[in-house]
Protein backbone atom coordinates (compact mmCIF):
# COMPACT_ATOMS: atom_id res chain seq x y z
CA UNK A 1 0.00 0.00 0.00
CA UNK A 2 1.36 3.42 -0.91
CA UNK A 3 1.15 6.44 1.41
CA UNK A 4 1.99 9.89 0.18
CA UNK A 5 4.57 11.93 2.00
CA UNK A 6 1.98 14.37 3.28
CA UNK A 7 -0.19 11.64 4.76
CA UNK A 8 2.89 9.85 6.13
CA UNK A 9 3.91 13.03 7.94
CA UNK A 10 0.45 13.30 9.55
CA UNK A 11 0.51 9.68 10.69
CA UNK A 12 4.01 10.08 12.19
CA UNK A 13 2.97 13.23 14.03
CA UNK A 14 -0.16 11.58 15.39
CA UNK A 15 1.86 8.57 16.59
CA UNK A 16 4.43 10.82 18.31
CA UNK A 17 1.70 12.81 20.05
CA UNK A 18 0.14 9.63 21.37
CA UNK A 19 3.49 8.67 22.90
CA UNK A 20 3.82 12.05 24.62
CA UNK A 21 0.33 11.85 26.14
CA UNK A 22 0.22 8.13 26.79
CA UNK A 23 3.58 7.66 28.49
CA UNK A 24 2.76 9.70 31.60
CA UNK A 25 -0.68 8.09 31.85
CA UNK A 26 0.89 4.65 31.63
CA UNK A 27 3.49 5.52 34.24
CA UNK A 28 0.78 6.88 36.55
CA UNK A 29 -1.28 3.72 36.11
CA UNK A 30 1.69 1.48 36.86
CA UNK A 31 2.56 3.52 39.95
CA UNK A 32 -1.02 3.25 41.20
CA UNK A 33 -0.99 -0.49 40.68
CA UNK A 34 2.33 -0.78 42.48
CA UNK A 35 1.02 1.26 45.42
CA UNK A 36 -2.10 -0.87 45.58
CA UNK A 37 0.03 -4.01 45.73
CA UNK A 38 2.13 -2.79 48.69
CA UNK A 39 1.22 -4.68 51.85
CA UNK A 40 -0.32 -2.82 54.79
CA UNK A 41 1.93 -1.94 57.74
CA UNK A 42 2.96 -5.09 59.54
CA UNK A 43 1.19 -5.31 62.96
CA UNK A 44 4.23 -7.09 64.36
CA UNK A 45 6.44 -4.18 63.29
CA UNK A 46 4.07 -1.72 64.96
CA UNK A 47 4.13 -3.76 68.15
CA UNK A 48 7.92 -3.83 68.02
CA UNK A 49 8.07 -0.03 67.76
CA UNK A 50 5.69 0.34 70.73
CA UNK A 51 7.80 -2.06 72.76
CA UNK A 52 10.92 -0.05 71.96
CA UNK A 53 9.22 3.18 73.06
CA UNK A 54 8.09 1.57 76.33
CA UNK A 55 11.56 0.17 76.95
CA UNK A 56 13.02 3.62 76.35
CA UNK A 57 10.50 5.07 78.79
CA UNK A 58 11.39 2.50 81.46
CA UNK A 59 15.06 3.26 81.01
CA UNK A 60 14.31 6.87 81.97
CA UNK A 61 12.53 5.91 85.20
CA UNK A 62 14.57 5.66 88.34
CA UNK A 63 13.56 4.58 91.84
CA UNK A 64 13.21 7.21 94.53
CA UNK A 65 15.08 7.20 97.82
CA UNK A 66 13.31 5.64 100.83
CA UNK A 67 11.41 7.95 103.16
CA UNK A 68 12.25 7.97 106.90
CA UNK A 69 9.20 5.84 107.68
CA UNK A 70 10.25 3.30 105.04
CA UNK A 71 13.70 3.06 106.61
CA UNK A 72 12.14 2.72 110.05
CA UNK A 73 9.80 -0.06 108.94
CA UNK A 74 12.65 -1.83 107.17
CA UNK A 75 14.63 -1.65 110.41
CA UNK A 76 11.73 -3.32 112.18
CA UNK A 77 11.81 -6.23 109.76
CA UNK A 78 9.41 -5.17 107.00
CA UNK A 79 11.08 -6.56 103.84
CA UNK A 80 9.36 -4.16 101.45
CA UNK A 81 7.72 -1.16 103.15
CA UNK A 82 7.57 0.62 99.78
CA UNK A 83 7.46 -1.39 96.56
CA UNK A 84 9.73 0.14 93.86
CA UNK A 85 7.01 -0.77 91.35
CA UNK A 86 4.85 1.90 92.99
CA UNK A 87 7.46 4.48 91.96
CA UNK A 88 7.19 3.21 88.40
CA UNK A 89 3.40 3.45 88.55
CA UNK A 90 3.61 7.10 89.54
CA UNK A 91 6.39 8.05 87.13
CA UNK A 92 4.74 6.42 84.13
CA UNK A 93 1.38 8.06 84.90
CA UNK A 94 2.62 11.63 85.25
CA UNK A 95 1.00 13.87 82.63
CA UNK A 96 3.15 16.30 80.67
CA UNK A 97 1.74 19.22 82.66
CA UNK A 98 3.24 17.88 85.91
CA UNK A 99 6.64 17.70 84.21
CA UNK A 100 6.49 21.17 82.74
CA UNK A 101 9.20 23.65 83.84
CA UNK A 102 6.37 26.16 84.16
CA UNK A 103 5.18 24.31 87.27
CA UNK A 104 8.12 25.73 89.20
CA UNK A 105 6.01 28.29 91.09
CA UNK A 106 3.60 25.68 92.43
CA UNK A 107 6.32 23.34 93.70
CA UNK A 108 9.15 25.72 94.58
CA UNK A 109 8.72 25.18 98.32
CA UNK A 110 9.74 21.53 97.91
CA UNK A 111 11.85 21.66 94.76
CA UNK A 112 13.20 25.16 94.02
CA UNK A 113 15.29 23.88 91.10
CA UNK A 114 12.36 22.09 89.45
CA UNK A 115 12.62 24.26 86.31
CA UNK A 116 16.22 23.17 85.68
CA UNK A 117 15.76 19.44 86.18
CA UNK A 118 15.56 16.83 83.44
CA UNK A 119 12.27 15.03 82.91
CA UNK A 120 13.86 11.97 84.49
CA UNK A 121 14.68 13.89 87.67
CA UNK A 122 11.26 15.51 87.78
CA UNK A 123 9.65 12.07 87.60
CA UNK A 124 11.86 10.87 90.44
CA UNK A 125 10.90 13.93 92.51
CA UNK A 126 7.20 13.19 92.10
CA UNK A 127 7.73 9.51 92.90
CA UNK A 128 9.41 10.50 96.16
CA UNK A 129 6.67 13.04 96.87
CA UNK A 130 3.95 10.40 96.63
CA UNK A 131 5.94 8.02 98.81
CA UNK A 132 6.22 10.76 101.45
CA UNK A 133 2.52 11.56 101.12
CA UNK A 134 1.60 7.89 101.52
CA UNK A 135 3.88 7.74 104.56
CA UNK A 136 2.15 10.69 106.18
CA UNK A 137 -1.35 9.60 105.21
CA UNK A 138 -1.26 5.83 105.72
CA UNK A 139 2.10 4.84 107.16
CA UNK A 140 2.84 3.24 103.75
CA UNK A 141 0.24 0.55 104.46
CA UNK A 142 -1.98 0.06 101.40
CA UNK A 143 -4.85 -1.71 103.19
CA UNK A 144 -5.60 0.99 105.76
CA UNK A 145 -9.25 2.02 105.86
CA UNK A 146 -10.36 4.69 108.35
CA UNK A 147 -13.73 6.22 109.19
CA UNK A 148 -13.56 9.57 110.93
CA UNK A 149 -16.36 10.23 113.38
CA UNK A 150 -16.10 13.98 113.84
CA UNK A 151 -19.48 15.42 112.72
CA UNK A 152 -17.85 17.99 110.47
CA UNK A 153 -16.00 15.34 108.42
CA UNK A 154 -18.32 12.35 108.77
CA UNK A 155 -20.02 13.16 105.48
CA UNK A 156 -21.87 10.73 103.24
CA UNK A 157 -19.97 9.20 100.34
CA UNK A 158 -22.04 9.91 97.23
CA UNK A 159 -21.12 6.52 95.76
CA UNK A 160 -21.46 4.16 98.73
CA UNK A 161 -24.21 6.21 100.43
CA UNK A 162 -22.46 5.43 103.71
CA UNK A 163 -20.35 7.55 106.03
CA UNK A 164 -17.20 8.19 104.07
CA UNK A 165 -14.05 6.16 104.68
CA UNK A 166 -10.50 7.16 103.80
CA UNK A 167 -8.76 4.21 102.21
CA UNK A 168 -5.46 3.01 100.83
CA UNK A 169 -2.02 4.57 100.52
CA UNK A 170 -3.37 8.05 99.87
CA UNK A 171 -6.54 7.77 101.98
CA UNK A 172 -9.05 8.26 99.19
CA UNK A 173 -12.81 7.74 98.95
CA UNK A 174 -15.06 6.01 96.44
CA UNK A 175 -16.66 9.30 95.44
CA UNK A 176 -13.21 10.40 94.23
CA UNK A 177 -13.67 7.80 91.51
CA UNK A 178 -16.56 9.79 90.09
CA UNK A 179 -14.97 13.17 90.70
CA UNK A 180 -11.56 12.44 89.18
CA UNK A 181 -12.19 9.43 86.95
CA UNK A 182 -10.43 6.87 89.14
CA UNK A 183 -10.69 3.12 88.76
CA UNK A 184 -12.65 2.30 91.92
CA UNK A 185 -15.44 -0.27 91.69
CA UNK A 186 -17.80 -0.08 94.66
CA UNK A 187 -20.15 -2.70 93.18
CA UNK A 188 -17.26 -5.16 93.33
CA UNK A 189 -15.74 -4.00 96.60
CA UNK A 190 -18.85 -3.78 98.78
CA UNK A 191 -18.98 -7.58 99.12
CA UNK A 192 -15.36 -7.80 100.32
CA UNK A 193 -13.98 -7.44 103.88
CA UNK A 194 -13.01 -3.94 105.00
CA UNK A 195 -9.25 -4.37 104.61
CA UNK A 196 -9.23 -6.89 101.77
CA UNK A 197 -6.32 -6.09 99.42
CA UNK A 198 -8.51 -7.24 96.52
CA UNK A 199 -10.66 -4.12 96.91
CA UNK A 200 -10.07 -1.85 93.93
CA UNK A 201 -9.62 1.23 96.09
CA UNK A 202 -6.94 -0.49 98.19
CA UNK A 203 -4.88 -1.70 95.27
CA UNK A 204 -1.74 0.52 95.25
CA UNK A 205 -1.79 1.11 91.51
CA UNK A 206 -5.41 2.34 91.48
CA UNK A 207 -4.89 4.45 94.59
CA UNK A 208 -1.70 6.10 93.35
CA UNK A 209 -3.05 6.74 89.86
CA UNK A 210 -6.03 8.48 91.42
CA UNK A 211 -3.64 10.55 93.55
CA UNK A 212 -1.81 11.71 90.42
CA UNK A 213 -5.13 12.87 88.93
CA UNK A 214 -6.08 14.72 92.12
CA UNK A 215 -2.71 16.47 92.26
CA UNK A 216 -2.91 17.40 88.59
CA UNK A 217 -6.30 18.95 89.28
CA UNK A 218 -4.87 21.01 92.13
CA UNK A 219 -1.69 22.23 90.46
CA UNK A 220 -2.67 22.44 86.80
CA UNK A 221 -6.44 22.80 86.56
CA UNK A 222 -6.87 25.05 89.60
CA UNK A 223 -3.37 26.59 89.59
CA UNK A 224 -3.00 26.13 93.34
CA UNK A 225 0.37 25.82 95.07
CA UNK A 226 1.55 22.41 96.22
CA UNK A 227 1.10 23.59 99.81
CA UNK A 228 -2.34 25.11 99.85
CA UNK A 229 -5.17 25.53 102.35
CA UNK A 230 -7.39 24.15 99.56
CA UNK A 231 -5.37 21.00 99.06
CA UNK A 232 -7.23 17.71 98.96
CA UNK A 233 -4.86 16.33 101.61
CA UNK A 234 -4.68 18.14 104.96
CA UNK A 235 -1.07 16.97 105.18
CA UNK A 236 -0.31 19.53 102.46
CA UNK A 237 -1.89 22.45 104.33
CA UNK A 238 0.96 24.40 105.97
CA UNK A 239 -0.96 25.48 109.05
CA UNK A 240 -2.45 22.08 109.79
CA UNK A 241 -0.69 19.97 112.46
CA UNK A 242 -0.47 17.05 110.04
CA UNK A 243 1.71 19.12 107.73
CA UNK A 244 4.68 18.51 110.01
CA UNK A 245 4.17 14.77 109.66
CA UNK A 246 4.45 15.12 105.88
CA UNK A 247 7.48 17.40 106.01
CA UNK A 248 9.36 14.90 108.15
CA UNK A 249 8.86 12.34 105.38
CA UNK A 250 10.44 14.75 102.89
CA UNK A 251 13.85 14.48 104.59
CA UNK A 252 15.23 12.43 101.68
CA UNK A 253 13.79 14.50 98.84
CA UNK A 254 16.30 14.31 95.96
CA UNK A 255 19.18 16.65 96.77
CA UNK A 256 19.20 18.08 93.25
CA UNK A 257 15.86 19.75 94.07
CA UNK A 258 17.71 22.20 96.31
CA UNK A 259 15.00 21.95 98.97
CA UNK A 260 15.48 23.30 102.48
CA UNK A 261 13.69 20.17 103.70
CA UNK A 262 16.45 17.88 102.44
CA UNK A 263 18.27 16.84 105.59
CA UNK A 264 19.57 13.64 107.08
CA UNK A 265 18.01 14.65 110.38
CA UNK A 266 14.51 16.09 109.72
CA UNK A 267 13.84 19.38 111.49
CA UNK A 268 10.63 21.33 111.93
CA UNK A 269 12.28 24.57 113.07
CA UNK A 270 11.23 26.37 109.91
CA UNK A 271 7.62 25.24 110.13
CA UNK A 272 4.72 27.15 111.70
CA UNK A 273 4.01 25.83 115.21
CA UNK A 274 1.04 23.52 115.58
CA UNK A 275 -0.59 26.06 117.89
CA UNK A 276 -1.10 28.29 114.85
CA UNK A 277 -3.12 25.66 113.04
CA UNK A 278 -6.33 27.09 111.68
CA UNK A 279 -8.02 23.70 111.50
CA UNK A 280 -8.62 21.24 114.30
CA UNK A 281 -6.78 17.93 113.97
CA UNK A 282 -8.78 15.72 111.67
CA UNK A 283 -6.99 12.49 112.47
CA UNK A 284 -8.95 9.36 112.93
CA UNK A 285 -7.67 6.13 114.36
CA UNK A 286 -8.48 2.53 113.67
CA UNK A 287 -7.27 -0.77 114.96
CA UNK A 288 -5.11 -1.05 111.85
CA UNK A 289 -3.41 2.31 111.84
CA UNK A 290 -0.85 3.82 114.13
CA UNK A 291 -2.17 7.37 113.98
CA UNK A 292 -2.47 8.06 110.28
CA UNK A 293 -1.66 11.68 109.73
CA UNK A 294 -4.94 12.41 108.07
CA UNK A 295 -7.64 11.07 105.87
CA UNK A 296 -8.82 13.14 102.99
CA UNK A 297 -12.42 12.89 101.94
CA UNK A 298 -15.28 15.06 100.82
CA UNK A 299 -14.88 17.56 98.04
CA UNK A 300 -11.58 19.02 99.17
CA UNK A 301 -10.56 15.81 100.81
CA UNK A 302 -12.73 14.25 103.50
CA UNK A 303 -11.11 16.30 106.20
CA UNK A 304 -11.19 19.48 104.21
CA UNK A 305 -11.67 22.50 106.44
CA UNK A 306 -12.31 20.47 109.54
CA UNK A 307 -14.37 22.54 111.93
CA UNK A 308 -16.50 23.97 109.11
CA UNK A 309 -19.74 22.63 107.77
CA UNK A 310 -18.62 23.04 104.16
CA UNK A 311 -15.58 21.76 102.35
CA UNK A 312 -13.37 23.17 99.65
CA UNK A 313 -14.41 22.31 96.16
CA UNK A 314 -12.06 20.75 93.61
Amino acid sequence: MRICAKHGFLISATWALSLVIGAPLLAHSQAAQTAGQQPAADPAAKAEVKAEVKAEMKAELKPSAPTPIALQKAGLGDPKPWDPDWDKTVEAALPADLLSPGLERQVKSLCPRFRYLSDEDRRAFWAYFFQALAGAEAGLKPTISVRHRQPEVAVTDTVTHRIVRQEGLLQLAYMDGDRYGCDFDWAHDKELPEHDPAKTILQPKNNLLCGVKILNNQLVSRHEDLFSRKSYWVTLRPRHPSFIVFIKQMANVPEYCGSRYHTASPSTRSLPPASEATNAPANGTSSETAKPASGSTAAGGPNANAGQSTVASH
